[in-house]
């Protein structure tokens, strides 16, 4: 029997020690007395478990988590790669983790240099001029950009730019971003083949466009092969090309967004350079800007000066601070120990490495999965489905039987495209023999879904709970242990 098969929360026992608490030291002193309303009318009542049980009780309760640390995680569009330990070495150095965001500049030297030396590296990586990593995730760093988009028409004095372009193969991320910096958003049809559509695009540039968003590989995992041509016609028509940075890690070490004219990007530290992310954070969002927007990137900047000195600096054609002090610097810790462990010479292997794992995966399973869009994809693709639906096995029957297998499901029902979206981003740090699992489980599932459609329609049946009602689950939750 499992552990979570007991769900025993209540393990107090009377008399039982684990841990004697230090006497109180305050006891004799004089203190203010405490106002009624605030004592406790009887004692605290702290369990009384021993050492041991408590150690078992939490690291069972963690085995109910899943991570990349525990198993493959396919989810598609997030790059949940492997985060290496000795990023977090680095991180949890006292010289780094014991630094107040308030500290003079005089006593910060070291963290401006690292700060100032990811920006660069960033910056050489992805082609552009400038960096900065206040923004504290991907969307965050998408509104960033669109807000230097924004003031980068209004000191030019065109006020009449309100609008952005947004692919119909976008992340959600990007037109909500584009809402919140004020802009109105306008759709950009695919084409059959998952890429934007020109002749869809050429009626829509005109003196009211801002820019247009795009995400390179797009989110079915295609290189979006018409990009000199876009920009050709949005610069002329005056607008600007944002780089949504989340699907960069395929192109690392191959192609670089500035060189393909791209004027502002973001880049997630927590998907291409591997610190963790998840449950809500943490992440970084770094946002970069071609040459001559510079200035307009949001303050304070970092910079070095000719003594070799780090100092700070704002800038009065700046927007203005997106964030409290200078961001994630954890993440940015982790982020720059990343690209130094490659180096310049190693990191080149990323991108090649992701496209391969996906395109092996892909074939792999696209006899038993429809595969709508064929060819050679990026680092990640989508299914529509089973390629047998005659039983009605659904994406997410799939998704659910998966976790009885051990695996984390993929990203499911989207992109909006196709209605039975499955896609799955294997990512360059798992193994053939990983993958080789993974797709034989898949196999299986395909297989079971025509054999005993039953038994995946009603999974999951060996994790903690089985299928809930996820629209209930959203609206009405579960928040603690005595109301289950």
């Amino acid at each position: 029997m499992k552990y979570y098969d007991k769900l025993i929360f209540e393990l107090s026992v009377p008399g039982r020690v684990g841990y004697s608490l230090p006497k109180n030291k305050f006891e004799n002193y004089n203190v203010e007395d405490i106002d009624n309303n605030l004592k406790r009318e009887s004692g605290l009542e702290l369990p009384s478990v021993g050492e041991l049980d408590v150690v078992r009780h939490y690291t069972n309760l963690s085995q109910m988590n899943f991570g990349v640390d525990t198993g493959f995680y396919p989810l598609g569009s997030c790059t949940m790669k492997y985060n290496p330990k000795i990023n977090e070495e680095i991180c949890s150095m006292p010289q780094f983790a014991a630094m107040h965001p308030l500290q003079p500049v005089e006593c910060a030297q070291g963290a401006l240099e690292i700060y100032y030396n990811l920006a660069k590296s960033l910056a050489a990586i992805s082609g552009l001029s400038e960096f900065t990593l206040n923004p504290f995730a991907g969307a965050h760093g998408e509104l960033t950009g669109l807000m230097i988009m924004r003031q980068y028409h209004i000191l030019r004095g065109d006020f009449n730019r309100t609008k952005v372009i947004v692919p119909d193969s976008a992340h959600g991320t990007n037109p909500a971003s584009a809402a919140v910096a004020g802009l109105e958003i306008i759709e950009v049809k695919s084409t059959p083949g998952g890429t934007i559509s020109i002749e869809d695009l050429k009626p829509l540039l005109d003196n009211t466009i801002a820019g247009i968003m795009m995400t390179n590989p797009n989110t079915l995992g295609i290189f979006e092969s018409e990009i000199p041509q876009i920009a050709e016609l949005v610069h002329a028509a005056g607008g600007l090309l944002y780089y949504d940075g989340a699907n960069l890690n395929p192109m690392l070490g191959k192609c670089r967004p500035g060189d393909m004219g791209f004027d502002i990007m973001h880049i997630n530290l927590h998907k291409s350079f591997s610190t963790p992310h998840g449950g809500g954070g943490p992440g970084c969002g770094p946002v970069g800007v071609r040459a001559g927007l510079e200035d307009l990137l949001p303050a304070p900047h970092v910079r070095k000066n000719a003594q070799g000195q780090f100092f700070i600096e704002n800038c009065d054609s700046s927007f203005g601070s997106v964030s409290q002090y200078f961001g994630n610097f954890g993440v940015m810790l982790r982020a720059y120990t990343y690209i130094l462990s490659l180096g310049k010479e190693n990191i080149k292997y990323v991108g090649p490495l992701s496209v391969l794992n996906a395109n092996y995966v892909k074939e792999s399973l696209k006899d038993c999965y429809e595969l709508p869009i064929e060819g050679v994809c990026k680092h990640e693709f989508v299914f529509d489905g089973l390629k047998d639906k005659s039983t009605g096995v659904t994406t997410l029957d799939v998704a659910k039987r998966l976790l009885d297998y051990g695996y984390h499901a993929p990203t499911i029902y989207f992109p909006l495209l196709f209605h039975q979206a499955i896609m799955i981003e294997p990512t360059e740090t798992e193994s053939k023999e990983t993958l080789d699992a993974f797709i034989n489980v898949m196999k299986t599932v395909a297989r079971e879904a025509s054999e005993n459609p039953d038994i995946v329609k009603s999974a999951p049946h060996n994790t903690p709970i089985t299928r809930v009602d996820e629209l209930k689950a959203a609206k009405q939750p579960v928040l603690k242990f005595g109301d289950f």
